[in-house]
């Protein structure tokens, strides 16, 4: 496994349950900035037997990647359901469930 893919693996443990985090703010976390597409591909390759909480990772205006109706879509819809995160037509609100939700909200004062 390449260095780049450690570190977007690493940045993909750290969500926490209910909260989501887009491609691109994986990569920027894992010090990759502007390759959420890298992000993408590493989801693709993750090792035999390595738990990835891969269902918080979503397009940044809070959509699921998968094609609606899919067996990805309803296996990750179902998922972030189950730990609070509100899916609505395939998109989960980025201001109330994002990574830095709270922070947007103490510095700007964004409805949750």
């Amino acid at each position: 496994m390449n260095e780049a893919h450690v570190r977007i693996f690493a940045a993909i443990a750290a969500i926490p349950p209910g909260r989501v985090a887009s491609y691109g703010a994986i990569a920027a976390r894992a010090g990759l900035p502007g390759r959420a597409r890298l992000v993408g591909r590493a989801l693709g390759e993750v090792p035999d037997g390595m738990e990835l909480p891969w269902f918080r990772v979503l397009r940044s205006s809070g959509q699921i990647a998968f094609s609606p109706g899919s067996r990805g879509f309803r296996e990750q819809s179902k998922r972030l359901k189950a730990e609070g995160v509100e899916v609505r037509n395939g998109r989960v609100p980025m201001s109330a469930f994002g990574l830095d939700a709270d922070l947007d909200r103490a510095l700007w004062g964004m409805p949750g």
